[in-house]
């Protein structure tokens, strides 16, 4: 998984907090983490492909949540950014082990595709069920500063 899933998630937690028809520059996000503002903008391009944020334009332009944030969920943050192919492609190499079938669907009879399939199941279920709200609100609770503090900083009342 590439690191464009966490800057994603990050932004789009933060622009849970932010005034609603605010919008944050990715400019500031970027510099907030410290990222590369060029690699930081084509993640968030990828979210406003996939409909989770919209894109403002002008000079208080940026990009804000497209829907609510408990409507966004970490799968769909990480379909955005990484695409929806399978994690594990199963590629039949039993085929040409010693027994092997060369008609056999393997991605099916494998048991260790069939381990490997369950497992990525599990995950994802377990990342849909997990929204940006959620995980904005588990913040708030364990860091109680955080949102007011990170408001502040994206949109430049505070340095």
């Amino acid at each position: 998984m590439g690191q464009g899933v966490e800057w994603a998630l990050h932004s789009c937690v933060n622009m849970s907090w932010t005034p609603l028809g605010e919008a944050v520059s990715s400019a500031r996000l970027a510099e907030f983490y410290k990222l590369p503002a060029a690699y930081l903008n084509k993640q968030l391009q990828a979210l406003v492909r996939a409909g989770i944020l919209t894109s403002v334009s002008g000079p208080r332009g940026g990009f804000r949540l497209a829907r609510r944030s408990d409507r966004i969920s970490v799968l769909d943050v990480y379909l955005a950014i990484e695409g929806n192919e399978d994690a594990f492609r199963c590629k039949g190499i039993l085929k040409d082990a010693p027994g092997g079938e060369m008609d056999a669907d393997y991605a099916r009879s494998c048991l260790i595709s069939q381990t490997m399939r369950h497992a990525e199941v599990t995950w994802r279920t377990e990342l849909s069920r997990q929204t940006i709200a959620g995980i904005a609100e588990s913040i708030e609770r364990r860091f109680p500063e955080a949102r007011e503090d990170t408001v502040s900083r994206l949109m430049g009342t505070r340095t």
